[in-house]
């Protein structure tokens, strides 16, 4: 009954404010602590829209990083967990880009409406391993649109000193109330606009390091179990 209520405009437009309002509140019970803080300034000070990537398992409290008045959008799938996110993020003052990170249609899509954005000056986060991984895994997609748009891949991420590491195939970090928090910047990637298929892969490989040594920096921080990556997917033959 829970399910087919949430695929209901009203039943998401209720659940997405009350998720809201809770991740609101949440964050502003933690005691945040910024890591690397001058790659924060020189995002916040730019003019320029950049490309924030990010784990699909830490994004629960990743629209709590952007301090700046300046217009900010965030990946989101169909899939109607993912109108769900989209609508609570909207809520707490992220705009919303309908697609996927992943290959076919829905990331063409996806493509289309994050070039749109970034040329409009508009920032945006994207997961590379969503929304279906594998975990800690970058896809390709960010980095044709680093190519494309011009606009540097920033790597963040996040941690609690209090979380639940749920059993979902991300193992999404639930973050608990009253913690300690980081959150880490990394320094940026930039695609050349003639990188050829080697360099692209090579920097989709670099991504996915620098990704997962920040996460491990994150939750080494604060003592928590680190996370590992899932095995890469197999290449088509």
């Amino acid at each position: 009954m829970l399910k087919r209520l949430l695929r209901t405009d009203t039943g998401r437009e209720v659940a997405s404010r009350l998720l809201a309002t809770f991740i609101r509140g949440l964050a502003r019970t933690i005691r945040w602590q910024i890591i690397n803080p001058e790659i924060a300034d020189t995002i916040f000070r730019s003019e320029k829209p950049m490309i924030g990537a990010f784990w699909h398992n830490r994004i629960m409290l990743m629209t709590e990083i952007w301090n700046s008045d300046r217009p900010f959008a965030m990946l989101q799938s169909k899939h109607p967990d993912g109108r769900l996110i989209a609508r609570t993020i909207e809520h707490l003052g992220i705009q919303d880009i309908v697609g996927s990170a992943g290959k076919g249609k829905g990331g063409a899509q996806a493509l289309r409406g994050m070039l749109r954005a970034l040329q409009s000056g508009t920032s945006v986060g994207v997961t590379p391993d969503g929304p279906r991984g594998p975990r800690m895994r970058a896809s390709g997609g960010v980095i044709a649109l680093a190519r494309m748009s011009g606009a540097p891949i920033y790597p963040v991420t996040w941690n609690v000193s209090r979380r639940k590491v749920l059993r979902s195939w991300d193992r999404f970090i639930l973050a608990l109330p009253f913690a300690r928090g980081v959150y880490i910047w990394g320094d940026p990637i930039h695609v050349p606009r003639d990188a050829d298929e080697a360099q692209m892969e090579a920097l989709r490989l670099e991504l996915e390091k620098r990704l997962n040594q920040l996460c491990a920096e994150a939750d080494a921080a604060l003592g928590t179990d680190p996370i590992a990556p899932a095995d890469p997917a197999p290449e088509a033959s």
